[in-house]
């Protein structure tokens, strides 16, 4: 079973070998890389749980036993939205409800602190995300901008509103 927790001190390994992996899995879906943040060192790991389970700010975790099989990330953002980050779910553990109960984690967080709206960006190359993301009631806004890793690669922003 499945489970969804808030990432915690004791969760920061578990939250590394996720990131890596998802780095990994899906390279052009984060402003990041593996070359990276592989290199960053344990007590760098253990900052981001810190950071990450503090006030405005919050990731989750799909807990498969002991193992992450997925994650999903998100801060305050401005005007009472909250900006989604870091969406991942392991290509074994997709299309089996985690995704969705990962989006609903973070928009119950987001809605417990007053914001109004989910935002995200998606890259264009990326259509299994897009469709997710629009099953799971975001809409485009418009916006786009220059993927950071690849200027070839455009992002767009989607929304949802929370009600």
């Amino acid at each position: 079973m499945i489970a969804i927790e808030r990432i915690t001190h004791e969760t920061a390994m578990v939250f590394k070998d996720v990131r890596l992996r998802a780095l990994q899995d899906s390279p052009t879906a984060f402003s990041s890389t593996f070359a990276r943040e592989s290199q960053f060192p344990d007590e760098e790991w253990r900052k981001r749980a810190v950071r990450w389970s503090s006030d405005g700010s919050a990731i989750f975790l799909a807990m498969d036993g002991d193992a992450a099989c997925g994650m999903i990330g998100a801060y305050e953002g401005n005007e009472q939205s909250a900006q989604v980050i870091s969406m991942w779910v392991a290509p074994e553990a997709r299309r089996a409800g985690v995704g969705k109960r990962l989006v609903d984690a973070v928009a119950e967080w987001a809605r417990s602190r007053t914001m109004r709206e989910l935002k995200l960006m998606v890259t264009s190359v990326n259509a299994g995300a897009i469709a997710f993301y629009y099953r799971m009631g975001f809409k485009m806004t418009g916006k786009t901008g220059v993927y950071p890793n690849d200027a070839a690669i455009t992002e767009f922003e989607m929304a949802r509103t929370l009600l």
